[in-house]
């Protein structure tokens, strides 16, 4: 009896250990498949916004691995390790905005290559960064990685909006095909290079309004680029100049690109102590005379516009130098005519026959000059 009443107390201590866990973690989840008490969860939907979170650490673990959208927009978040997001394999939508991020290092999103929904809005990317680091050639510890978004071959929407981005490094954006939807709306940048857009070969939408856009040489690339987007039947909302004087409050989009013709000069006068008040060269240059040689980006329905004039320029010049020979022509003809009807009038050749019933055939040969030879243009005319 003793031994048995031992057995049952073994075995009770053994349910309740093995229970207590159990009950901690559902208080811990709350309702719902692996939603953390702190959130709130709908099927596939986990909300854990404006909850001052200042790490991921303890709160993803807890998070189910078939989680499709994750919302922790409205905390204190300052910087993402490679591994936070590594249980989450399904992931499609990820917000991230108004945060205290300021740097974001290569890998930070590894994991998550289902992405197709990326907000980082309202955070700090740029708040950091100088004009040393934007010269640097190592990497920096701060701000955006230029490989941060490795691996997102699936991204369709990314918002890097109100982050006090003073540029954008060249790389950033490369392996983004399907993206179609940008923003970089409400930043510090004053100039974009063509080269950091031209991956994005699905982009549809691009908004760039709120920046003090510098609209010089080092813009001409970037211009050519968006001309060619917007020909394709893209979208690109207004780019408001700051710089220079004479652009200041115009839209780039509007703004001829035969005003940039004469870019190479632009480097010495007035641009070159207003305009170029930020660093000479934006990344991937060596320089701002290396910019504005490059040859001009036209669509190639400019292109074939431009050839159409030219083949009709070759026609019309063709047909007015026919036109001047013809008439050259017909006047000298004319003159050489006349010369010669004035030689026959003189040697006594009627220049016509008489007409009508009453005319007399003989009554002008006896009006005649005297009947000899007569040369005309080295031809002998012998009279009647």
């Amino acid at each position: 009896m003793r031994h048995q009443n031992w057995q049952q107390q073994n075995l009770q201590a053994l349910l309740a250990a093995a229970v207590t866990p159990a009950l901690i973690l559902m208080v811990l989840l709350g309702p719902g498949r692996c939603c953390p008490s702190m959130c709130t969860c709908n099927g596939n939907i986990s909300d854990c916004s404006g909850l001052s979170l200042s790490t991921l650490t303890p709160l993803l673990p807890l998070l189910d691995q078939g989680c499709v959208t994750l919302r922790l927009f409205q905390n204190n978040l300052s910087t993402l390790a490679s591994v936070d997001f590594s249980n989450l394999t399904s992931l499609e939508v990820l917000d991230l905005s108004q945060n205290r991020l300021s740097t974001l290092f290569f890998g930070a999103f590894s994991h998550l290559g289902s992405l197709h929904w990326l907000n980082l809005s309202t955070n700090l990317l740029g708040a950091n960064l100088t004009t040393e680091d934007f010269n640097a050639k190592e990497e920096k510890d701060r701000g955006l990685n230029k490989e941060v978004f490795k691996g997102l071959w699936w991204l369709r929407v990314l918002d890097l909006s109100s982050n006090e981005l003073p540029w954008l490094p060249t790389g950033l954006l490369d392996g983004l095909q399907r993206l179609s939807w940008l923003s970089l709306a409400r930043n510090h940048l004053a100039i974009l290079e063509r080269v950091t857009f031209e991956p994005l070969v699905g982009l549809q939408e691009l908004h760039l309004i709120g920046n003090p856009w510098e609209c010089d040489c080092r813009m001409t690339s970037f211009k050519h680029w968006m001309e060619w987007m917007v020909y394709r039947d893209g979208l690109v909302d207004a780019m408001i100049c700051s710089l220079p004087r004479k652009l200041l409050g115009r839209d780039l989009r509007g703004v001829p690109a035969e005003m940039f013709a004469n870019c190479v000069q632009s480097t010495t006068g007035e641009s070159s102590s207003e305009n170029f008040s930020r660093p000479l060269c934006p990344p991937g240059r060596l320089s701002i005379t290396d910019d504005c040689i490059r040859q001009r980006y036209r669509p190639i329905s400019v292109r074939r516009a431009h050839g159409t004039q030219i083949v009709a320029g070759v026609v019309c010049g063709t047909v007015c130098i026919m036109m001047v020979v013809a008439a050259t022509y017909g006047c000298i003809y004319a003159s050489l005519m006349a010369r010669y009807q004035k030689k026959m009038k003189n040697c006594g050749q009627p220049l016509m026959a008489q007409e009508g019933p009453n005319a007399d055939p003989e009554e002008g040969l006896e009006e005649t000059a005297p009947k000899e030879a007569c040369v005309v243009y080295g031809y002998r005319i012998s009279s009647f």
